[in-house]
């Protein structure tokens, strides 16, 4: 762990964050982790509501299809 947090405070030196001048204080990059993560958290449940839409729309389109064939035959018969 404490590497890990060596290497996170090394890649957060005010050049590397862009903050030239200041220092990023250990709080910062906690405050960072946590935004970061609860974006990607956000993302990740965006991406599984996406998901299930798409193959809702897409089961809708199947059964449109289908009801589209079948009447397209009925029609066809009765000509």
């Amino acid at each position: 762990l404490e590497s890990f947090k060596a290497r996170v405070m090394g890649a957060c030196t005010p050049a590397a964050a862009g903050t030239a001048g200041k220092a990023v204080t250990e709080q910062q990059v906690i405050e960072k982790v946590r935004q970061v993560s609860q974006e990607s958290e956000q993302s990740h449940e965006r991406e599984k509501h996406l998901q299930e839409e798409l193959s809702s729309r897409l089961s809708k389109d199947q059964e449109v299809s289908a009801a589209v064939e079948v009447l397209q035959k009925s029609l066809h018969e009765l000509q």
